[in-house]
């Protein structure tokens, strides 16, 4: 029995970045012997187990066969003969299928340190083409490290994997989860790139597929280390409300999303505009986006609708007009004013409402238009 550490800690650490964690693999052993050995099994499709002491992951060496269409019709074969090689031939990329011993001497049959040097992202093998996720991986990885490139072939690949259509057999929740985590790397744009070049991007995000201006805009929300939920309504803002609608619902997009893109889409030139607005139209603004129950998704928007302007600054004007008109309309107390009034109960709204403009106009004082109108 030998233990390997493989995958993303020995490519990372190759590439003189921080390791997070370590995946090994096992060559030599059977269920049984990991047990014996104190390990705990949690692998629910193939054997994986937990290390006594450092609760990393050890699987068992094993080979795959396509059964099914998607990236779930898999059947694995895991025996203690399963050779490392024969474990490191069905991942996807070779940069990925580098294992080190104990000894910390290289195991690299398919030519994954030439590839890294090279900063090139080839498959492994024509496995690579049953599992359709791997497309997602691969534009992940290439908006996580962007000086690599889609090798040729692996490209040609990847358009024939579409074409045969394995990129409409993944589930939404699943495309979701690839795209999030590309969105949260460190060049979002270069993800939405190679799904562009294979074709991939008009079955996954047709919305954007033509979208060739949303790049810097995208790259502007991660270079300023916005949340998930800023970074997909950067990557959403030019379009109608009913597209970003409509993309959420396919790829079952979370809620927290969902709206603050479609909020983005329908007020993003308002916030541009708000130096020209009036205390009455930045009320409705506020009314409008619900931004006196969550101020702080508000402010979200503003970030998202920032990224689109390449010349600004970090904060911008309309930023800081913004906070503080909303803070001074929330500071407004509308039980109070309700006990104080004679008015009928049908009227308090509208006093209040009328608090808030007047608060408003106080806090940004010259900054905003004198016009009142919403």
């Amino acid at each position: 029995m030998k233990s390997y550490v493989v995958g993303g800690a020995v490519r990372d650490e190759l590439l003189g970045l921080p390791v997070k964690d370590h995946d090994h693999v096992v060559v030599g052993a059977t269920p049984e012997d990991m047990v014996k050995a104190g390990f705990r099994p949690v692998g629910k499709d193939f054997p994986v187990f937990l290390h006594p002491e450092t609760q990393e992951e050890y699987a068992l060496a094993r080979t795959e066969r396509k059964t099914a269409p998607g990236y779930k019709g898999f059947v694995f074969h895991t025996s203690s003969d399963v050779t490392l090689e024969e474990d490191l031939v069905r991942r996807d990329l070779t940069i990925n299928a580098i294992a080190r011993g104990d000894d910390g001497v290289l195991v690299d049959p398919y030519h994954g340190q030439r590839d890294i040097r090279d900063r090139i992202f080839r498959h492994v093998s024509d496995a690579f083409a049953e599992d359709p996720v791997r497309i997602l991986r691969v534009a992940r990885f290439a908006a996580r490290y962007p000086d690599f490139r889609v090798a040729p072939e692996t490209n040609a690949l990847m358009k024939r994997m579409v074409e045969e259509g394995e990129v409409d057999a993944l589930v939404p929740e699943r495309v979701w989860q690839e795209i999030a985590r590309g969105l949260m790397e460190q060049k979002p744009s270069r993800m939405l790139q190679v799904l562009r070049e294979c074709g991939a991007l008009s079955h996954i995000l047709p919305e954007v597929d033509d979208g060739h201006a949303v790049a810097p805009v995208i790259d502007r929300a991660a270079a300023q280390g916005h949340e998930l939920p800023v970074r997909f309504a950067a990557l959403t803002l030019a379009l109608e409300v009913a597209q970003v609608e409509q993309a959420s619902k396919r790829l079952k997009v979370p809620t927290e999303c969902r709206d603050l893109a479609v909020m983005t889409a329908r007020d993003r030139a308002s916030v541009g505009q708000a130096q020209a607005l009036g205390a009455a139209a930045l009320v409705s603004l506020f009314e409008r986006c619900d931004g006196f129950r969550k101020p702080a998704r508000f402010m979200q928007m503003v970030l998202a609708a920032e990224c689109a302007n390449a010349g600004g600054t970090s904060p911008s004007p309309q930023r800081g007009l913004l906070a503080r008109a909303l803070d001074a309309a929330r500071a407004v107390n509308a039980g109070e004013i309700a006990q104080r009034s004679a008015a009928a109960p049908q009227q308090i709204p509208e006093l209040v409402r009328a608090a808030r403009v007047q608060a408003v106009h106080a806090a940004i004082g010259a900054e905003g238009r004198n016009d009142d109108q919403p």
